[in-house]
């Protein structure tokens, strides 16, 4: 940076808080070092601090110019080295070459290729403080410039770490008031399983809390009820509150996947069977709907009944009463019927697939179970409960998450619903040490570009041309050279293309195969 530049030093300032008005902490420090490594001509920065898993340790917070192996590599005492005296004394470092710097350890291996080349760098390192105490170094790799002013660089630079520092602070107590509400979740959610008896549901989202709502209406009455939703949501679960929460709750409870029984078989496991009904019906056999006589029955997957077994459950809804396969008595029944779907039946019902008349019988009152992307302010609170539930049940020792795999939990879309989260969370039981799960427990699907050390190593126009080249080669190859012929594969005018194959260096000779063949005739006399 130039001495004396104040309108680009404004300029910086600005763009470093642009960089932090972002929500996630992350993010914003990632950018903050970005806008610095422009500004100072540098080519690495990381922001490191102190480790909260670990004290008297520091960790990368975040990093520009390095690859994940080298940001696990840069662990540092507190007074290790130059980020380590940094944080320890609370004064800026400045490294003129740091070749000559004997302190510096280059765990990260930053300057190595510099080295390589025989060319010299230099390190600027200044602390990060939160009320005046501090919790981390701000260092930048820069090319080593005699000319450099380093006294204006580090008063640029302590100004950036002063915003930094603030900015950790506020995403601290973001955090922390995060945990206050999980407290006040978990008191809230004790509270609503008092009013409504909810047995294992969890969320204190508004979605969430009209389910509750709708539980609480439906429990105490007799009628069907239907529950939609996606797989994975948790339909059983609010099927077992309503009966638990029902009069019926010392009947039993009886569940029956639709989609899960062959067809041949589902009639005679909803209304059994009578001796002699087909070859292997040697006793009598009672169906589902007589073992809930008293208590409900719930029917998971609904819309997966064939036309023929629609016609009997319209008749057991409607009259109480049924007759047992291949009987003639009819057998009368005191059952609460709960059904599931996550089919649109609407849309059945207008193709022919499932019978309308079943459908209004269904649809008495209805509860929508919302997907977990529509109540992620759930997320903390659910990963929480499955923490407890699966540390105790495989006896390990684990208490909490740590806020980067909060972060990753919060930022996955879950198309398997709080099943899928369950198991991410019992698979990172299982795996992890220390008493706390980490972003790297969990499994690769949840992993970002980041995290996993895949972020792109091109730039986007370096890809989109070496993406052009190998579409030029491959029109190329496939025209044997015809300049003419390639053109019109892609669909572009000879022109055009002379110019791309130009610009890429191609050369079109090269992909014809051979010479055209003489002519056979005798030339005329």
């Amino acid at each position: 940076m130039a001495s004396g530049d104040d309108p680009f030093r404004l300029t910086l300032l600005l763009d470093l808080n642009v960089a932090l008005a972002t929500l996630d902490i992350r993010t914003s420090l990632r950018r903050v070092l970005e806008v610095l490594t422009d500004a100072f001509g540098g080519s690495v920065g990381m922001i490191t601090l102190l480790d909260p898993d670990e004290p008297g340790r520091l960790r990368v917070e975040a990093s520009c110019g390095l690859s994940q192996v080298a940001i696990e590599r840069a662990r540092y005492r507190v007074g290790e080295g130059i980020t380590g005296r940094v944080v320890s004394s609370g004064r800026q470092v400045v490294v003129p070459k740091v070749s000559e710097e004997p302190l510096f350890l280059d765990r990260t291996g930053m300057f190595r290729a510099e080295r390589r080349r025989k060319a010299e760098s230099s390190f600027l390192c200044v602390p990060v403080f939160i009320d005046a105490h501090p919790v981390g170094a701000l260092g930048i790799g820069v090319r080593y410039e005699p000319t450099r002013d380093f006294e204006r660089d580090g008063k640029v630079l302590q100004v950036a770490a002063s915003m930094v520092g603030q900015a950790v602070k506020v995403a601290r107590l973001a955090s922390a008031d995060r945990e206050r509400l999980m407290d006040e979740n978990r008191l809230l959610r004790s509270e609503l399983r008092q009013r409504y008896e909810l047995p294992n549901l969890v969320g204190t989202s508004h979605a969430m809390q009209q389910v509750y709502e709708a539980v609480g209406q439906a429990a105490p009455a007799v009628t069907t009820v239907l529950i939609r939703g996606e797989s994975g949501t948790g339909k059983e679960m609010i099927a077992h509150a309503i009966h638990v929460g029902s009069p019926r709750a010392s009947g039993p409870f009886i569940k029956v996947s639709c989609g899960a029984l062959p067809e041949s078989l589902i009639e005679s496991e909803l209304f059994g069977y009578e001796p002699g009904a087909f070859t292997d019906a040697r006793g009598q056999k009672k169906g589902r709907f007589e073992l809930a006589d008293g208590g409900t029955l719930f029917l998971d997957e609904i819309g997966e009944l064939t036309p023929a077994t629609q016609v009997k459950l319209l008749r057991v809804l409607q009259e109480r009463e049924f007759e047992r396969l291949g009987g003639v008595a009819p057998v009368r029944v005191d059952v609460r019927v709960i059904a599931a779907t996550n089919r649109d039946l609407e849309s059945a019902t207008r193709a022919g697939t499932f019978r309308e008349d079943l459908y209004y019988r269904l649809n008495v009152f209805e509860i929508y179970l919302p997907p977990l992307r529509e109540r992620k302010t759930d997320i903390p609170m659910l990963a929480d409960h499955f923490v407890q539930k699966y540390a105790a049940s495989h006896g390990r020792e684990v208490r909490r998450i740590s806020t980067s795999a909060i972060d990753m939990l919060m930022a996955y879309h879950w198309p398997g619903n709080v099943r899928e989260l369950e198991n991410c969370i019992e698979r990172a039981i299982l795996i992890s040490e220390g008493g706390v799960i980490h972003a790297h427990h969990l499994p690769p699907t949840l992993q970002t570009a980041e995290v996993s050390g895949t972020l792109p190593q091109k730039s986007l126009a370096d890809a989109v041309a070496a993406y052009e080249r190998d579409l030029l080669q491959d029109a190329l190859k496939s025209a044997r050279g015809n300049r003419a012929r390639a053109a019109r594969l892609l669909q572009t005018t000879e022109r055009i293309f002379n110019y791309k194959i130009g610009k890429h260096g191609l050369d079109a000779e090269r992909f014809r195969t051979t010479a055209a063949p003489p002519a056979t005739n005798p030339r005329p006399e």
